[in-house]
Formats: structure tokens, C-alpha cells, sequence
């Protein structure tokens, strides 16, 4: 019964979403304020259906229904509860179903939080939210519905995919879909402007906010996500350019700059066009990294579909959004006004060439990602785009970016004064020169690039103090007249600190791990030591235990520096027999920023076992850094400034007739 009643729920909230999505903007073209109301009732309605249907599906997996398909495909009754909700979106099913939820989520927020905004500008957007709902509602009923039932129920279930069992993955899909489907929100505001015809300054400000709520959402996904791979794979690595990892990679981008350039339109009323272009490309790329995650034409561990026929529906849902609202933004983008104009030399010119770059940058990784599918679909031939390429043409890009960080915010509006902005960065300068002095005698000759790679992280960061430092005028004032006005600041001035500080933070991270990164791959019996950068590790016993369902085989090691135990590890192997695979539980000891990192291969025949052992120099500075990103982003979002939703217009200004 709870199954019917979440396959009607969904069937409902589709009903709810084609209503919203045309009544609306008939309201909009006749000027019927009750019909544009509409928008917000359906939008709420949806929501309450859209989300009983997935609590449905959660009540399903956590009972171990296993007369329904998706849980008897994904779960166990022997399986913790944890994992028995996290199996929910750990499928395509599910995952689909939690994607249109959080989409329906956002158009409630909308409707919640979007009073102030223009009656016509909030009907169109809402009624753009739907239509994208009802692609994807109707995608999940027609082709991978949740809810089907088995005519002869199994007793057992086949278990969730071992690697997924996983607390990161309670986290990392939610978070994800949180900036995936975040984006959408400027999608629809950009096409429902589009459509009206008015775009300004204010839109930009209404905008702004669901575009960094989303950003803070993907970063933290994207983060997420690294240090799941990294720990529970074992491989020791962090980042491997995966595509479906590309995937999330190329939204994050596009949405960086569409933050950027939705500064420059909001203070100088510029660069609208581009703007629009950018609101569109970013949820664009989103629905292309859900197309390649859903549709089969990937085989990765974050791939769930395995029917590629389902990507011929996501390749048109594809082709009908990206299609026609850049057909739109083509037929209107002619008749928008620009606005005010800027020399080359200034903060909006800074915040341009930020564009630039974040643009190139995510269209390398768009050539990279996608050249090796479209090669074999016209030719059949396969070829594989790894590190070397991306390394080679991604990461030179984020060369001249991170140079031209701490400039920005030290540019006037208009007009900027770089000899001026130069001289307040003269501390910024003389800590990067001494760390690459410093660092280029420590390492007596070894790695040449990073020295520099680490200098340019500190200049960022110290930039980001000088700032602060100029905004608080310190050392040119009392300390006590310092601190007062550094409380004063706007939050929204914090979180672009904390944000730009954190980039260096991580390229610190990624630039020690990936140079001074040591490893050791033997064969340890009980009672052998393994010497890796100063740490002894001696192997104790290693022993078997029964987990809840799985069988584990765990080796117990004891760390030393020295001569003084600080510590024990112990990493394992864990073998599900419902699903005849086993996983590796890497052990980690953190060291300050630095980790020594254990993983196990395959038993030996003498009782040995083979072992892999890192030890990883600030590696937790890779994943520190956008935690601290995604804390200014917060702190930005926090600012009265820039609060969700809009400003209440002026008495002066009616004529834009507010939603009631």
C-alpha cells in the first residue's frame, strides 16, 4: 500500500507541476494577478506530494519491502539503518527521485521566500521551474519508477553496491543535488526574464543569492565527494578526472563565474548578456552531468544506470532545455540595453577576466570529458582523457586566475589604479617571494614548479589579509579602531576573504600531497616493519570479525616516530557475500594537516598480506580549503545585503506590482 500511495503521490505532484507550469504564464501574458498566483499554491502543493513520495520510498528501504524492485535491487535486511536510507538515492531510481524532490524543493523555497519579487518575474520563473519538473516526472513514471512491485516477493534482498555503504555517501549525493539542482533556480529566472523582456540591476540582486546558495552547496558536494574516493577506494588518490567527477566539476566552474559576473551586473548594471548566457550554461552543464551520470554511456562508481535507453529520454529533456532556452536567449539577448561601462583597469574588469578564465577552464574540461564520447559514437573508436591532458591544459589556466586574485578587490569600481593596488599588495608579494625562497632551499633542487605553486597560494591568501587589512585600516589606526571597524564589515566582504583564502589553502594541500606524497607498496607478515617517512609500522596480527553483513579481515598495525608509539591503525577488507564483492577500508592517522594513509591488497600464500602505505604532507588542506570556501560563501549569504529573496520595493516603485 505504501508503495501505490508513493507511485500516486508522484503521479499527483506531475498533475500539479504541468499546471504550474502553464497557468501561470497565462496569468503572466494577460496580467490576471489570481492566475500568476497560482504559480505559488502549486509550487507548495507539489512539494508536499513530491516529498510524501519519497518518504515513501525511504519507508520502503528502511521496513526491507522487498516485494518492490528498488529496494530488493539495494537493500538487505541485515544492513545497518544508516545505509538502509542511504540506499535509497544509492540506485537510479532513487537518485531520481530525490533529484526532482530537491528541484521541487527549490521552487517551494521560491514561493516562500519570492513575496517581494515581481508578481510576473516569480509566475514565469515558477512556471519554468515546472516545466523542468515535469521532464523529470515524467522520465522517473515512464522509465525508472521506484515503486514497482514484484509478483513473487524474494525473502532476502541483493544488497546496496558494497562500495556505497559508506557514511560519506549519506552526505556527498544530497549535497551534490543540492548545487546540481540549485542552479536551476537561475535557470528559471534567467529564461522567465528572458521571456518578460526586463532585465536589471535588481534581477542580478534577486538572483544572487540562490546562485551562491547552490555554489556553497556543490562545493561542499565536490569536496564531499573527494574524500570518500579517497578514503574508501584505496587508491590514495583525491582527484582521478573522472568524468562523472568532471561532470560536477564544470557546473562548479560556470556557477563561480555566473557569482562573479552577477556582482558586476547588480553594482554597475553591466555585463547582462553574459550573465544570462552564463544562468543558462550553468544548469545547462548540470543536466548534462545528470545525462551522463543516468543514461548508461558511463562506466564509473558513481554510474548507477545501467539501461542506456533511458539516455535517449535525458538526451531530449537535454536537448529541449539547452536547446530552447538558448534559442530564447538568441532571439531577446539583440534587444537588452548594456549598461554602464568600465575601463579595462578596474574591479568589473578583474571580475571579466575572471569569466574569462573560469569559462576557458571549464570548456577544456568539457572538450576532455566529452571528445572521448563523441569519438566513439561517430567512429567507434575508443581513446581515454586522463590527468596528463588536464594537467596540461586546466591547471595552466589557474595560473594567471590566482595572480589576478588579490587585484580585484583592491580595484576601484569604473576605474581602478593598478600602481596603487600593487603597492597594498606589497606584503602579499615579499611572503610569497621569502616562502619560495624558503621552500626552494629546503627542497635543494628538487621539484622547480612547486616552490612557485606554493608562493602563488600564499600570495593569495596574504592578499585576502591585505584586504582586510586596508578595509580595517590597520596599523594606520588604534588597534582598538581596527577591530571596531572589522566588526563593522559586511559579511558579505568576510565570506570573499574566507572564500579567496581558501582557494590558496587548497592548491597548499594539492601542491605538497602530489609533490612530496611518499609511498610504499610490500608484504608484511605479523610481527614485520614498514619505515615510511620516519614512521615505523609494525604489523600485529590480523585477524577476522563478522560485520552486520559482511565478513571483515582487519590488520592491526602499531605507529611509531622515533622510537615512541603514537598510535595504531588498522585497515581491513570486507567481503559481501550477497553481492560476491568485497571493498577496502583504508586506516588513517592524521598528523597535524599530514596523514599516513593504509591500505591492503590480497593475501600472500606464506600469511603475508600486501599492504600499501602513504604517507600524505597537508593533503587535509585539499579538502580544508572548501570547507573554508563554502564558510564565506555561508557568511555572504548571511549578509542583510544579500538575503534570500528581494528587497521590499520603494512606495515610489508599484509599477512592478510585488506578489501578494
Amino acid at each position: 500500500m505504501i508503495a501505490e500511495a508513493g507511485h500516486y503521490a508522484l503521479v499527483l505532484a506531475l498533475g500539479l507541476a504541468l499546471i504550474q507550469s502553464v497557468v501561470p504564464m497565462i496569468g503572466a501574458r494577460t496580467h490576471d494577478v489570481a492566475l500568476m498566483n497560482v504559480a505559488r499554491s502549486t509550487a507548495l502543493a507539489q512539494l508536499l506530494f513530491v516529498g510524501l513520495s519519497f518518504l515513501a520510498l525511504v519507508t520502503l528501504h528502511v521496513t526491507s519491502d522487498f516485494s518492490v524492485t528498488n529496494v530488493y535491487e539495494n537493500s538487505h535486511s541485515l544492513k545497518p539503518l544508516i545505509y538502509k536510507i542511504t540506499g535509497v538515492w544509492g540506485n537510479h531510481e532513487g537518485s531520481m527521485l530525490l533529484w526532482v524532490s530537491i528541484l521541487a524543493l527549490f521552487g517551494g523555497l521560491v514561493a516562500v521566500f519570492g513575496g517581494n519579487l515581481p508578481l510576473t518575474l516569480r509566475a514565469n520563473a515558477l512556471a519554468v521551474q515546472a516545466w523542468v519538473s515535469s521532464a523529470f516526472y515524467l522520465f522517473i513514471l515512464l522509465t525508472s519508477n521506484p515503486f514497482l512491485r514484484i509478483a513473487n516477493p524474494p525473502l532476502e534482498g541483493r544488497d546496496l553496491n558494497p562500495v556505497l555503504q559508506d557514511p560519506g555517501l549519506a552526505v556527498h549525493p544530497p549535497l551534490l543535488y543540492l548545487g546540481y539542482v540549485g542552479f536551476s533556480i537561475s535557470f528559471s529566472f534567467a529564461v522567465a526574464a528572458l521571456i518578460e523582456g526586463r532585465i536589471d540591476a535588481a534581477w542580478a540582486r534577486w538572483v544572487r543569492p540562490w546562485t551562491l546558495m547552490a555554489w556553497i552547496f556543490l562545493t561542499l558536494g565536490i569536496a564531499m565527494g573527494s574524500y570518500w574516493a579517497y578514503y574508501e577506494l584505496g587508491w590514495g588518490g583525491w582527484w582521478f578526472w573522472d568524468p562523472v567527477e568532471n561532470a560536477s566539476l564544470m557546473p562548479w566552474l560556470a556557477g563561480t563565474a555566473l557569482l562573479h559576473s552577477a556582482v558586476v551586473m547588480e553594482k554597475r548594471n553591466a555585463l547582462k548578456v553574459w550573465t544570462m548566457l552564463l544562468a543558462i550554461l550553468t544548469f545547462s552543464l548540470s543536466l548534462l552531468g545528470t545525462f551522463l551520470v543516468r543514461s548508461g554511456v558511463l562506466t564509473s562508481v558513481h554510474a548507477f544506470a545501467t539501461d542506456p535507453t533511458r539516455g535517449v529520454f535525458i538526451l531530449l529533456i537535454l536537448c529541449l532545455f539547452i536547446g530552447g532556452s538558448l534559442a530564447l536567449y538568441a532571439w531577446r539577448a539583440s534587444s537588452l540595453k548594456q549598461g554602464g561601462l568600465f575601463a579595462p583597469i578596474s574591479r568589473e574588469g578583474a571580475l571579466v577576466l575572471n569569466n574569462l578564465l573560469l569559462t576557458t577552464a571549464c570548456a577544456t574540461v568539457f572538450v576532455g570529458t566529452l571528445y572521448p564520447l563523441a569519438l566513439e559514437v561517430l567512429t567507434g573508436e575508443r581513446i581515454s582523457v586522463g590527468a596528463p591532458f588536464f594537467n596540461l591544459t586546466f591547471a595552466p589556466l589557474f595560473v594567471p586566475l590566482l595572480l589576478a586574485l588579490p587585484f580585484g578587490p583592491m580595484l576601484a569600481w569604473k576605474r581602478g589604479d593598478m600602481v596603487a593596488a600593487a603597492q597594498r599588495l606589497y606584503a602579499a608579494g615579499i611572503a610569497a617571494l621569502v616562502t619560495m625562497a624558503v621552500l626552494w632551499a629546503w627542497t635543494r633542487g628538487g621539484a622547480a614548479f612547486a616552490p612557485l605553486a606554493i608562493g602563488l597560494a600564499v600570495f593569495v591568501i596574504a592578499g585576502s589579509l591585505s584586504d582586510l587589512a586596508e578595509r580595517c585600516m590597520l596599523f594606520r589606526v588604534p588597534l582598538s579602531v581596527a577591530l571596531r571597524r572589522a566588526r563593522g564589515l559586511p559579511r558579505a566582504t568576510w565570506g570573499t576573504v574566507f572564500a579567496h583564502a581558501g582557494v590558496g589553502i587548497a592548491l597548499i594541500g594539492i601542491v605538497c600531497e602530489s609533490t612530496w606524497n611518499t609511498e610504499l607498496i610490500t608484504t608484511l607478515k605479523p610481527g614485520d616493519v614498514a619505515k615510511v617517512a620516519g614512521y615505523e609500522m609494525k604489523l600485529d596480527d590480523i585477524a577476522q570479525r563478522q560485520g552486520p553483513n559482511f565478513r571483515e579481515m582487519v590488520v592491526h598495525f602499531t605507529v611509531s616516530e622515533g622510537g615512541r608509539v603514537i598510535g595504531a591503525m588498522a585497515p581491513s577488507k570486507r567481503n559481501f557475500t550477497t553481492r560476491a564483492a568485497s571493498t577496502t577500508e583504508a586506516a588513517l592517522m592524521s598528523r597535524g594537516a599530514s596523514q599516513l594513509y593504509a591500505s591492503l591488497g590480497e593475501p600472500s600464500a606464506n600469511g603475508g598480506i600486501a599492504v600499501r602505505i602513504y604517507h600524505k604532507p597537508m593533503v587535509l588542506l585539499i579538502w580544508f580549503g572548501p570547507l573554508l570556501m563554502a564558510f564565506g560563501g555561508f557568511l555572504s549569504l548571511t549578509d542583510r545585503r544579500l538575503r534570500v529573496g528581494a528587497p521590499k520595493p520603494a512606495k515610489a516603485s508599484r509599477a512592478l506590482q510585488p506578489a501578494e
